[in-house]
């Protein structure tokens, strides 16, 4: 049952990513011709066996399905797979896994599944459901500039977008995949300032959406900029880098300093110091406003890239519609609260943050396998995206140098979120087995003394369940 198993894993990622649409840096059109590559370097001049097999898969979750025509994995045959593979002590002290079925959200296997532990990113899984349940995928985060309360000033409003960025938009770029630019915000505001007859103005920048304090304890600001609903690029000093890197001290204060001079370069002389201010209250006419890509595109870069900005201002835009304090605890509370409109299992969790930065988050394995099949369910539509955004196996994001070796047979097969924190780590997400059926499965390891052969040990459990049909 296994040969040809890439091939159907190959195949199965090819589809995938043509349903998930293109973002604005082309990753999936690189994936898509990457898949392709790989797919045509393992053929041998002829069709895999088991690849009849994927469209009962795909077809299993939408309207209409048959789940049962792809026979399941019995329990049994998953316990005397994955039972040995969890007394490797590269899982550390505390072991948890479960596997579920995709469609229909039986457990078939489970390990200590209702133990709270720490799921480090894994997290991000939670605020995107809870992100799209309750905001919907066509919402937009809006940056604004409206008049000040003085003559002659303006504020720069942050409405929470972590993407805005300083660079223009390219000319006939997707704004369903592109992020909202600083620049273009700049030449709106320019040109509305200049027709009301003003070329000077006093500038400041408002950042009281969100209360509290703007940093967790204990994490490196490369991993976290300052959580303010006012930034460029992530605050990252240098706009150009996309992993951990060092971030301005005051976003804010450099996104403000930054729009400034984007305006001097337009004709309008900014007078004075930028500083912090205050909106006036009211509903003052805007002079412009950029708005972000649609929820559900931040959702999916979120969870590829394990991107913790994004998370922690998912998790502020879910506390603002739900009406909670928009700070890390009213942003925890959002979380877990519209988790539990879904009725998913909440026994035992602790939500700290968004983005699963923190020590003392806890979630079960149960829970995450159940937001993952939540999420394929097709009477949750605007949670597709939790699934597009995974990393696939050997291809995208986090899982993309990952499943080689001995476990590269579950390459295109495995789509999961990753979680690695000191001490823990965690893999969940979901995975087509030898014959063809989806599951739901989540894995989850703390107090390991070695991330590496944690790591590999997390992929092999993905792997196994990928490789047999366990009856």
């Amino acid at each position: 049952m296994v040969v040809g198993a890439g091939g159907v894993g190959l195949a199965l990622a090819l589809v995938a990513i043509a349903a998930a649409g293109p973002w604005a840096d082309g990753q999936r059109v690189a994936e898509r011709n990457l898949a392709a590559a790989r797919e045509a370097a393992h053929h041998t001049g002829r069709t895999p066996a088991t690849a009849p097999s994927a469209p009962p898969v795909l077809a299993g979750l939408g309207p209409g399905a048959t789940p049962r025509a792809v026979p399941l994995p019995t329990g049994q045959g998953l316990d005397n797979a994955l039972s040995p593979l969890f007394d490797d002590p590269a899982l550390g002290a505390v072991r948890t896994g479960i596997v579920l079925d995709a469609a229909t959200g039986q457990q078939l296997y489970g390990h200590d599944p209702d133990t709270p532990s720490a799921p480090a990113s894994t997290t991000k899984i939670a605020t995107a459901v809870a992100a799209s349940q309750s905001l919907g995928g066509d919402y937009r985060i809006a940056t604004t500039v409206v008049p000040g309360a003085a003559p002659g000033s303006i504020v720069l409003v942050g409405g929470g977008d972590p993407t805005l960025t300083i660079r223009p938009t390219p000319q006939g770029a997707d704004p369903d995949a592109t992020p909202a630019s600083l620049s273009d915000l700049a030449d709106a505001t320019a040109r509305t300032l200049k027709e009301r007859g003003w070329t000077k103005v006093r500038l400041s920048y408002d950042t009281s959406l969100y209360t509290g304090p703007p940093r967790l304890a204990g994490v490196d600001d490369e991993n976290l900029a300052s959580v303010t609903p006012l930034m460029v690029d992530e605050g990252r000093i240098d706009p150009n880098s996309v992993e951990a890197a060092p971030r301005a001290a005051d976003p804010a204060n450099a996104a403000a300093q930054a729009f400034a001079g984007l305006l001097r370069e337009r004709g309008i002389t900014v007078d004075g110091d930028v500083r912090p201010g205050n909106a006036p209250a009211g509903e003052e006419a805007r002079l412009a406003e950029v708005d972000s890509m649609p929820l559900s595109a931040l959702v999916e870069r979120m969870l590829t890239n394990s991107d913790n900005d994004i998370a922690e201002a998912l998790a502020r835009q879910t506390a603002i519609s739900l009406g909670q304090p928009v700070s890390f605890a009213g942003a925890a509370q959002a979380v877990s609260e519209e988790l539990g409109r879904l009725g998913l299992p909440l026994a035992g969790t602790r939500f700290n943050d968004g983005s699963g930065l923190d020590r003392d988050d806890r979630l079960t394995a149960r829970l995450l396998a159940r937001l993952l099949h939540t999420a394929a369910d097709p009477a949750h539509p605007q949670l597709r995206p939790v699934l597009s955004g995974l990393p696939i196996a050997g291809f995208t994001g986090t899982l993309s140098d990952r499943f080689s070796g001995a476990t590269s047979d579950a390459a295109g097969l495995v789509h999961a979120k990753t979680g690695t924190l000191t001490g823990v780590n965690t893999l969940a997400g979901t995975v087509v087995d030898a014959d063809g059926r989806l599951l739901v499965f989540a894995f989850m390891a703390s107090g390991t003394g070695n991330a590496g052969t944690a790591v590999a040990a997390l992929d092999r459990l993905a792997a196994t369940v990928s490789n047999c049909g366990c009856r």
